[in-house]
């Protein structure tokens, strides 16, 4: 079984803002894929399978800060080893749109991310970073926890589209089934 999880913040004031980018794609990947989320403990959680592969979305609601609590406490309870689990999330150090995938490494800055590694004391699980360019002229909580312009929505969503394709990858076939995916689509994007 594998895990993905989306990084965001709970809440209908969050929905659509730029740090939530890990939320809105697991929300499109279940649609596409008739999954509805469940409140679990910590998290929101839906099951489902690709072929013969079992798969969960995950959406911790512990707020982006605590977000390893709820991914330490689901890795435990599902016995899911930390290179089984895919981890989405925002990255203001790539343009809007830009897709990342790495194998393991550190935070970037990501408070989410560094929560997860704080408290599996472990870097050593992949990650999509979603590009969503940087602040500008704004402070860094006021841009991430902002919608996305109007004019960035066509680039975001076909993005997004990318993301729930690698995010299928993932969950059939791992992380190399993942990268051989994201070489495909990818122009110019890097991975590692």
């Amino acid at each position: 079984m594998r895990a993905v999880i989306g990084l965001g913040n709970p809440g209908k004031e969050y929905e659509n803002t730029r740090h939530n980018i890990g939320f809105i794609v697991l929300d499109r990947f279940a649609d596409l894929h008739n999954l509805n989320f469940k409140p679990e403990y910590n998290y929101l959680i839906s099951e489902g399978s690709i072929g013969s592969s079992d798969f969960i979305l995950v959406k911790p609601v512990t707020f982006m800060n605590l977000s390893g609590l709820a991914v330490k406490n689901l890795l435990r309870k599902y016995e899911i080893p930390t290179e089984e689990m895919l981890v989405i999330t925002d990255d203001i150090y790539l343009e809007a749109g830009r897709l990342r995938i790495r194998k393991s490494g550190g935070d970037g800055g990501h408070n989410g991310l560094k929560s997860i590694i704080e408290h599996l004391e472990s870097n050593n699980f992949p990650r999509l970073r979603f590009g969503i360019g940087e602040p500008g002229d704004l402070t860094l909580s006021e841009y991430v926890l902002s919608p996305f312009p109007e004019d960035e929505l066509k680039t975001i969503n076909s993005s997004v589209e990318k993301a729930v394709q690698l995010t299928e990858c993932f969950v059939s076939g791992g992380y190399k089934a993942m990268l051989d995916h994201f070489s495909k689509i990818s122009s110019g994007g890097k991975s590692g």
